[in-house]
């Protein structure tokens, strides 16, 4: 076992115990149950998420289904929220039937996504910002959205930096580029269900499949017209929400 074999483990392992301990520290929050909700959110994340788009440069995909975990983040309780962004990871994560199961891979990305959201979900409920005006909302979600962002990209960045020797700052860089408009893209799309209310985001997630559809073959589209110039291909990197 190589000394980078025996770091990527180690930092696999880190981030498992800080995902689980998250994911408990959300769930223990009184925060109220929205199952019918949840139930829609976790068929379209779970539909969704196995429409990956491969990133330029980078062994590693984006997934369409990070609206629906940022709605989930901003309409439901934090323990809603984590329980379907790890169900709807380990179906994206899941490999095809002629590939080989990676369960250190599984591991990294469930318990990436579950400290992701619940940092996110954290941030969200908290106190921090009253809503006492028409600006708190928003800067509500704009904070969980960051905290969302670096959730996902600064891991993946930085055990492709360990388990390849590659720069931190370069390969967190590359990955931030390709990704953050697609965060923007999913932080207003959770703004308007937002805005809608429970009752009635349901079926405007139902109606968002056929769009996020759209997006990921105009992602296809567009990422494979791009010229990578430099780019030295990184492996063993985790797949963003993602």
């Amino acid at each position: 076992m190589t000394n980078h074999t025996r770091r990527t483990q180690a930092f696999i392992g880190a981030v498992a115990i800080a995902g689980l301990g998250s994911a408990i520290f959300a769930g223990s929050l009184d925060h109220t149950m929205h199952l019918s909700y949840a139930v829609a959110l976790l068929v379209v994340a779970v539909l969704t998420s196995r429409l990956k788009v491969k990133l330029p440069g980078i062994d590693g995909n984006m997934s369409m289904n990070l609206p629906f975990l940022l709605m989930a983040v901003v309409n439901l309780s934090a323990v809603e929220a984590v329980a379907i962004a790890a169900m709807s990871t380990i179906v994206q994560t899941w490999p095809k039937r002629s590939a080989r199961f990676k369960p250190e891979q599984m591991l990294f990305n469930v318990s990436m996504l579950a400290l992701a959201t619940s940092i996110a979900s954290l941030v969200w409920h908290s106190g921090a910002f009253t809503k006492t005006s028409a600006l708190s909302d928003p800067v509500m979600l704009a904070a969980a959205t960051v905290m969302f962002f670096f959730g996902q990209t600064a891991p993946v960045a930085a055990v492709i930096s360990i388990s390849e020797g590659a720069n931190l700052a370069r390969t967190w860089s590359s990955i931030a580029h390709l990704s953050f408009p697609y965060f923007v893209l999913s932080a207003g799309v959770a703004a308007i269900t937002d805005l809608i209310g429970h009752f009635t985001a349901w079926p405007v997630a139902l109606a968002l499949v056929p769009v996020m559809y759209a997006t990921y073959r105009s992602y296809r589209t567009y990422f494979g017209m791009v010229p990578v110039i430099g780019a030295t291909p990184l492996t063993r990197a985790a797949a963003i929400g993602r």
